[in-house]
């Protein structure tokens, strides 16, 4: 998300637009991209630096749609619930749950759900209620270890258990054009071992609950993001594959890298047979039996 430019738009009484709204929707997360440096060159619309009010622009913008959405849908569902309906009546507790925060400035992700509650939940599709990634867009020399901007971003992230990462776009810019014998040497010389991309796609898997699993067969390597059990996993790769699961060979993928791929894998005893119940682990290296 360009907080930049959604800032812009919200100053001048436009808001976020209903087309945007409704893509927002369909996200699985929220990354607030905001700006953690200072630079004469670049103005901002309100002549300060202040990532915190920069994010809480935005995110008004996104309860105040919530309000309207949950506002609008709860007299419906109170009708259906006096007559006594019992999913209505789960329903308009849910929505009560998201109004009472929002009414007090409170992004819906806060509610306090039980299991139960989660999946009905999450159906209101209430944009505040995704998990969100803040994105620290900081000057070249805060891209270590960030700056005092980042630094309040960080602690705002940790109070709403959301994630945080800290990167430099202008880094980032200057890496992506480099030849790829380039680019460590780039790296080192800026004090990072790693590009800032990198953290940004692993705590984007860390917020998700994602992990990436592996199917190796005699032309290629594939790698697949999944975060379930193991039938669900093999959906990813085809339908046919879930519907008709039977079980998944299993290594992990220290033992595939170490024994020499699967046969060494299977010689020493370290190829497991999982069934439905298996939660697919980060690295696994997976071959699905189902049945047509």
């Amino acid at each position: 998300m360009d907080i930049a430019g959604l800032v812009r738009g919200a100053s001048k009484g436009e808001g976020l637009g209903n087309q945007f709204l409704a893509h927002i929707r369909e996200v699985d997360a929220v990354a607030y991209v905001v700006r953690c440096f200072e630079d004469d060159d670049i103005t901002h619309v309100e002549s300060r630096i202040d990532p915190i009010a920069d994010a809480e622009t935005v995110e008004t913008e996104l309860m105040l749609a919530d309000l309207d959405s949950l506002e609008n849908r709860r007299s419906n569902i109170e009708k259906k619930a006096k007559t006594g309906e019992k999913e209505a009546k789960a329903q308009l507790a849910l929505i009560d749950k998201g109004l009472a925060l929002l009414r007090d400035g409170k992004p819906a992700r806060l509610a306090r759900l039980t299991p139960e509650e989660v999946l009905p939940f999450r159906q209101l599709q209430l944009l505040t209620a995704k998990p969100v990634l803040y994105v620290c867009n900081v000057d070249e020399g805060s891209a270590r270890n960030g700056n005092d901007y980042s630094r309040k971003v960080e602690e705002r992230a940790k109070a709403e258990g959301a994630g945080c990462v800290v990167i430099s776009a202008k880094i980032e810019a200057e890496f992506a054009g480099l030849a790829p014998d380039e680019r460590q040497a780039f790296l080192a010389d800026l004090g990072l071992e790693e590009p800032g991309l990198n953290r940004l796609i692993r705590e984007g898997y860390n917020l998700l609950g994602l992990i990436t699993y592996f199917t190796v067969g005699p032309k290629e390597a594939r790698a697949w993001t999944s975060g379930t059990r193991a039938p669900q996993a093999a959906g990813v790769i085809h339908t046919d594959f879930e519907k008709g699961f039977i079980r998944a060979e299993t290594i992990a993928y220290g033992d595939f890298v170490s024994l020499g791929g699967e046969v060494g894998a299977k010689e020493a005893g370290r190829m497991r047979l999982e069934g439905k119940e298996y939660v697919v682990k980060d690295g696994d290296v997976m071959h699905f039996r189902f049945a047509n």
